[in-house]
């Protein structure tokens, strides 16, 4: 539904809300601000005129006004602004009413005949699985992806109209398009309801899912993501239980950027309760990610989570002033934070990383095939008095395969480092939705 914006915000016989949600969508990257500013920076939505400006409030409304079709909206690159009021569910139906798997199952899709089809007695660890119930749990899976993934187009600022917004159960998908801005939202990160058995994965197999909270990708360029708040609500992993002795994972990534994305600043969010955080970079063979993947992450609150904080392959990733809390009795227990992947590029400045119990600094950089990564101004904070840390010195002290600093390139899109030691009291007053000031 589209607003009209002269002096106060006006809808209907709606009105006289405070003039902020203009001001929000006239704001844009500014300069220096991360990668996303680079060249003509991000400027989302901002130029849209009054019939392209919308207030929205359910899943129809959000894709009409991203362009009206979803299998169609990743093509519109018309400027448009459009305010989140209240709580979006993705996971419904057209009449906004919530949706099971029941809904998306195909009809040759059993869960139970699957279950017994490829356990890991019958199947084995050696191959994938493939056949007839295989192949009908993909359907269900296609049939959901077409319920709860939006897409969206190029030029585009989704932005919470207070502090309450949110979006939940479906995932954000930038496919091959440019200058996106999303601000202001509290995300809950969706369910996969047919998470695929890989024996090949590991040593004793795995559930992967599908469906990221916020996907960027296929060569996606120039995106802020700011002032939001990503976790998996309610639906916590342990929840989904186990089959075959592994967590039946239900969820995937909070926020991915890859396959050629470029020039993303994600800045004073916060990303809590989850597995898989954030991944940049596709795989170890995709060599076309080199010189993209460029990406900054700071003032973001990282709390009660297990990994990818980032792991990163190929990109030029710079992490600055970010906190990192953990808690021993979370559901989400710490395995490791910076992902150093093939050819990855992470420049990591003034980062602090608190625990409320004791943990080995040696496991916050973890290696996967990487070489480099450059390091300084870290602080670990355990239940002694908190100290700066020379990650990189005792990941190499604790490790066999050493890992150097020199990732030959330096940051230059910034504007202020905050000592290490304000880290953790300037990003808890200053991330997250509802705390745009």
């Amino acid at each position: 539904m589209k607003i009209g914006l002269v002096g106060a915000l006006v809808f209907g016989t709606f009105s006289s809300v405070h003039a902020s949600p203009k001001e929000l969508g006239d704001e844009v990257l500014g300069k220096k601000d991360g990668w996303a500013s680079y060249g003509e920076g991000t400027t989302g939505g901002s130029k849209a005129d009054q019939k392209h400006i919308y207030r929205v409030s359910t899943k129809v409304e959000l894709i009409d006004a991203l362009g009206g079709d979803n299998s169609k909206n990743a093509k519109n690159d018309i400027d448009k602004i459009i305010y989140v009021e209240g709580t979006i569910e993705l996971n419904v139906d057209e009449n906004n009413n919530p949706i099971g798997p029941e809904y998306y199952e195909d009809p040759d899709y059993d869960f139970d005949d699957y279950l017994a089809t490829y356990a890991p007695e019958v199947w084995g660890y050696e191959r994938e699985v493939f056949g007839n119930l295989e192949n009908a749990r993909e359907r269900s899976q296609q049939n959901q992806k077409k319920e709860i993934v939006i897409n969206i187009g190029s030029n585009t600022s989704i932005i919470g109209l207070k502090d309450d917004a949110k979006i939940i159960g479906g995932s954000l998908m930038m496919n091959g398009v440019e200058n996106i801005i999303i601000r202001n939202i509290e995300f809950e990160a969706p369910l996969d309801y047919f998470p695929q058995w890989d024996p090949t994965d590991g040593d004793v197999g795995e559930w992967n899912s599908e469906y990221d909270n916020v996907s960027i990708t296929n060569g996606t360029h120039h995106v802020w993501i700011d002032h939001n708040t990503f976790s998996d609500g309610e639906n916590h992993d342990q929840k989904s239980g186990t089959y075959f002795g592994r967590l039946y994972q239900q969820h995937d990534g909070l926020l991915d950027i890859t396959n050629g994305a470029n020039y993303v600043t994600v800045s004073y969010n916060v990303f809590k309760d989850h597995d898989k955080v954030s991944i940049i970079g596709s795989s170890d063979s995709k060599t076309s990610d080199r010189d993209h993947l460029k990406v900054t992450l700071h003032h973001n609150h990282y709390k009660n989570l297990t990994q990818r904080l980032p792991r990163v392959r190929y990109g030029e990733v710079h992490v600055y002033n970010n906190f990192y809390e953990f808690t021993k009795h979370s559901d989400y227990q710490f395995d490791y934070a910076f992902g150093v992947g093939v050819e990855s590029k992470i420049y990591a400045e003034n980062n602090y990383f608190k625990f409320d119990y004791e943990v080995d600094p040696a496991a916050i950089i973890k290696n996967w095939k990487g070489s480099s990564i450059y390091e300084s101004g870290s602080y670990v904070n355990g239940k002694s008095k908190h100290h700066k840390v020379d990650l990189l010195d005792v990941h190499n002290k604790s490790n066999v395969v050493k890992l150097n600093e020199n990732v030959n390139w330096k940051p230059f899109l910034f504007n202020k480092i905050h000592p290490t030691q304000s880290v953790p009291a300037h990003v808890k007053s200053m991330a997250g939705a509802g705390q745009l000031h």
